[in-house]
């Protein structure tokens, strides 16, 4: 019974060690670079009018995330000052809108131990690292496909890049996002095991931009 009770308690505790708040800024182990497509998560959240939605987006940056080798922090404490409207306002070209580049900064940005101008520039950097696939700009109707195909996609645009530093995800039978594992200085590498969580869907729907 005594080890009943311990395997229960440690189920329970699992999520809490990968959803800490509050922690150090500065303490973390690597990056996960997150991108969202644009046409899904408009489709997803039509009745939201978030403003990404208004534009013609492929891939745009959901976030640069500090990362433990296994769980992450968030909302870390920081004497960083809060980034301004105007500040936040220039990332809207790869993050969609400044709301969005906010509130990464809020829950994300603060763990990095970074100003919020050093953060985005280094978000930008790593953004623009990426080379995404342009084939997939080339869709002009909604497709359903195997996620594993995404995940192609990108190994083929860049090479040097190996499957298990990458992980594509799925949300409500949509292709969700590919996030890419980077080392502190955004060189990728692989990732933890609690990031590794491919989509398995073999017909998940990918909207074209429009």
């Amino acid at each position: 019974m005594r080890w009943l009770i311990l395997l229960m308690l440690t189920a329970m505790l699992q999520p809490l060690t990968a959803r800490a708040e509050g922690e150090q800024a500065g303490d973390f182990d690597y990056y996960v670079l997150s991108l969202s497509w644009s046409p899904n998560f408009c489709a997803a959240e039509a009745e939201n009018d978030h403003p990404q939605c208004d534009r013609a987006l492929g891939w745009v940056l959901h976030g640069l995330w500090p990362q433990y080798e296994d769980g992450w922090p968030s909302y870390c404490r920081t004497s960083a000052r809060n980034p301004s409207r105007r500040e936040s306002d220039t990332m809207a070209d790869i993050m969609g809108s400044g709301g969005s580049a906010w509130y990464q900064w809020k829950k994300h940005g603060r763990c990095t131990g970074l100003d919020p101008a050093d953060y985005f520039a280094l978000a930008r950097l790593a953004y623009n690292a990426v080379v995404r696939p342009p084939v997939l700009r080339k869709l002009d109707r909604s497709v359903t496909l195997p996620a594993s195909l995404i995940e192609e996609a990108f190994l083929t645009s860049n090479p040097g890049w190996t499957p298990d530093m990458l992980t594509i995800t799925c949300k409500t039978g949509r292709i969700q996002e590919a996030r890419l594992c980077l080392t502190r200085d955004l060189q990728p590498r692989v990732c933890g095991t609690d990031v590794v969580r491919d989509c398995t869907m073999q017909n998940a729907l990918l909207d074209p931009i429009r």
